[in-house]
């Protein structure tokens, strides 16, 4: 049967006035307070604490092959000093210091527009050749009376005519110089070319030297005289002559001649 209990309206008697209202939840509601304080206290006081089992360090070791993009740092020397240049990621051909080593370190070709000193020929010393132009890959040069022209070669004279022997130059050894067939030498006089004897003057000679230059087209070869430096041989309505150097597309490929094999 549920407990009633009477009210004071019920029995008659007046309200206990000696205590206030709402005093049991007050003292339920600062109790509760209490124990949180006190669960608090007793947390922070835990972890304030040394710890008895401390986390490891973490290592780095080898790096994995997790993916592509991930640097690599090579492991420093045993015993020594660490490689700071592979640990900074500098290459190989950089020094510390952030300049390039002097293996790396090459000189740009100057932006002259003749062809640089100092090639060598294709051709070693007392070689048989023929010259063939690089434009004009039907046409070699070939003897025409005492004149070198730039002709097609169809004929066993002709093939006779367009061969020389190469030999060390006679002003410069370390250039060349053109024997024909006959003994006469290549020479330009009058800024043309032409097969002259050797008078034994030094100005024959001279005018008889070659020196050999890289061109900048095919892996050909110009030809430049020792006694007028700056100038090449290039050929002009097929006429072999020395001519100053010009900066266009057209004299490069007339003064661009390939040493093959001689043809007679």
């Amino acid at each position: 049967m549920p407990d009633h209990t009477p009210h004071p309206w019920e029995t008659g008697r007046p309200a206990d006035a000696s205590r206030t209202p709402g005093t049991r939840r007050l003292w339920l509601a600062g109790a509760l307070a209490l124990a949180v304080v006190t669960a608090c206290v007793t947390a922070l006081t835990m972890n304030s604490g040394p710890s008895r089992t401390a986390a490891a360090p973490r290592t780095t070791g080898a790096p994995t092959d997790d993916g592509p993009g991930l640097l690599s740092f090579a492991s420093p020397p045993t015993g020594g000093t660490p490689d700071r240049t592979a640990r900074s990621g500098m290459s190989a051909a950089t020094s510390p210091g952030g300049t390039l080593s002097p293996a790396a370190q090459r000189p740009s070709a100057p932006p002259s527009p003749a062809p640089s000193p100092g090639g060598r020929s294709t051709k070693p010393a007392r070689t048989r050749t023929s010259v063939r132009s690089l434009n004009y890959p039907d046409r070699y040069w070939h003897i025409s009376g005492d004149l070198v022209r730039l002709d097609p070669v169809r004929t066993p004279a002709d093939r006779r005519a367009a061969t020389f022997t190469v030999v060390k130059g006679l002003a410069n050894s370390g250039c060349h110089s053109f024997v024909t067939a006959d003994g006469d030498y290549l020479r330009h006089r009058n800024f043309l070319l032409r097969a002259e004897h050797d008078d034994g003057t030094a100005l024959f000679r001279q005018d008889a030297t070659f020196c050999a230059r890289r061109s900048s087209l095919g892996g050909a070869t110009m030809l430049e005289s020792v006694n007028y430096p700056g100038r090449f041989l290039r050929h002009q309505n097929f006429q072999l002559k020395l001519a100053p150097y010009e900066d266009t597309e057209l004299y490069r490929a007339d003064s661009a001649f390939l040493l093959v094999d001689g043809l007679g």
